[in-house]
């Protein structure tokens, strides 16, 4: 699968150690689409992820846009399990 090099950016920013801060959450999901990605809207700020055949719940960060370290911390393992590597 081929994707441009901003997708490819966020992926690295995703798996960079040690974790980063100040990834934008609306760059993570474009860059899930970009990858195949089915996205859901969920109750408040929950957002359902279909990958590859694994699936998991997350939240939008609010009010800011950063994702916080934890939840970059649950993607790469949400994206490890569905096979993406950087």
């Amino acid at each position: 699968m081929k994707i441009q090099s901003k997708h490819k950016k966020v992926l690295e920013d995703i798996f960079h150690n040690p974790i980063k801060s100040g990834v934008i959450w609306i760059e993570i999901e474009t860059t899930l689409l970009a990858l195949g990605a089915e996205i859901s809207e969920g109750r408040g700020s929950r957002v359902r992820i279909a990958l590859n055949g694994v699936r998991a719940v997350f939240h939008r960060p609010h009010p800011k846009k950063e994702t916080d370290k934890g939840a970059l911390k649950s993607m790469r393992r949400f994206l490890t399990e569905a096979g993406i590597k950087k």
